[in-house]
C-alpha cells in the first residue's frame, strides 16, 4: 500500500472480481503509515512479540491514520475507478466488538502477563451492516479498529480482524495479501512454496518453527476464518496484480483447508 502505482493496479484487479459476480469486502491495516505518524509526533513504536504496544495517546493517532488516511484513500481510489465504496471501521454499527488482549511471556520457566495497552481481541462480529452494504451494491472497506460494550476502542491485528470478518460473512474465500508468494517450507527459498495445506499440516509447520514471525497471525487468521464459517482461505502475493487476477488458480498462492 506504500506504492501508489502498485496499490491502484491491485485495487483494479480486486475490483474486476465484482464483474465476475463476487461480492467483495476489503479489510486493511496500515503499519507503515502508523509508524510514520507516531514518528512525527515523537511517540515510540514498541513491539512485544510482534504486537504493537498501544498507549491511549498512540491509539488516537492509530485510529486517525487507519480511518482518516488509509481507509479514506482506499475508498477514494475505488470510487475513482467507477465503483462505490463505503469506508467504516469495526466500531461502526457495532460490527466488531472487542476486549483487551491478554498476552503472556515465558520468564524463568513461568508465564507472566504483559500489558499491550489498547490492543484488542475480537469478541464477536455482527455482519449486518456489511451485508446491507453488499446488498445495495457497495464495496465495504473496513479498518481494523473495534470497541467494547463501553465504547472503548482497541487496535486489532489486521490479519486477525479480517479473518473474523470472513468467518462471520461465511465467505467463499478469505484472501490474505502479503509480500511473498505464499507459505514457504524454507523462508529463504521462494521456490519452496506450499500450494495446499490442511490445518494438521499447519500445526506441524508451527511446531518445527517453519511458520514464524509475521506469518503466524496470517495463518491463524486463516484458521479462524474457516473455523467461523469461511469455506477456504488463501495467502497470495499482493504486490503482484497477476497473482490477484489468478486467485482461483491452483498455481497461485497457498490454499488452506480444514
Amino acid at each position: 500500500m506504500t506504492d501508489n502505482a502498485v496499490k491502484k493496479k491491485i485495487l483494479a484487479t480486486i475490483l474486476s472480481l465484482k464483474k465476475e459476480g463476487y461480492d467483495l469486502v476489503i479489510s486493511h491495516g496500515g503499519g507503515p503509515f502508523i509508524k510514520e505518524m507516531l514518528d512525527r509526533v515523537n511517540l515510540p513504536s514498541r513491539f512485544i512479540d510482534g504486537q504493537r504496544y498501544t498507549s491511549p495517546e498512540a491509539f488516537k493517532y492509530i485510529e486517525m491514520v487507519l480511518k482518516g488516511q488509509v481507509n479514506s484513500d482506499l475508498v477514494s481510489s475505488i470510487n475513482s475507478m467507477g465503483f462505490s465504496a463505503v469506508g467504516i471501521s469495526g466500531r461502526d454499527g457495532k460490527t466488531v466488538m472487542a476486549h483487551k488482549r491478554e498476552h503472556h511471556q515465558e520468564s524463568d520457566g513461568s508465564l507472566k502477563e504483559v500489558d499491550l495497552g489498547l490492543v484488542g481481541t475480537v469478541s464477536k462480529v455482527n455482519p449486518s451492516l456489511l451485508i446491507q452494504l453488499l446488498k445495495n451494491g457497495f464495496t465495504p472497506v473496513v479498518a481494523c479498529i473495534g470497541a467494547d460494550e463501553g465504547g472503548k476502542g482497541y487496535n486489532i491485528n489486521g490479519d486477525t480482524f479480517a479473518g473474523y470478518l470472513a468467518g462471520a460473512l461465511q465467505a467463499e474465500q478469505f484472501i490474505i495479501l502479503t509480500d511473498v508468494d505464499g507459505l514457504l517450507k524454507d523462508k529463504n527459498d521462494p521456490t519452496s512454496i506450499i500450494r495446499k495445506i490442511t490445518f494438521a499440516g499447519l500445526q506441524t509447520l508451527k511446531a518445527d518453527e517453519t511458520i514464524q514471525g509475521g506469518m503466524i497471525p496470517k495463518v491463524e487468521a486463516c484458521e479462524s476464518a474457516i473455523n467461523n464459517g469461511a469455506l477456504r482461505a488463501k495467502i497470495i502475493n499482493g504486490t503482484k496484480p497477476e497473482h490477484v487476477a489468478a486467485v482461483n488458480s491452483e498455481s497461485v498462492g497457498t490454499l488452506i483447508i480444514k
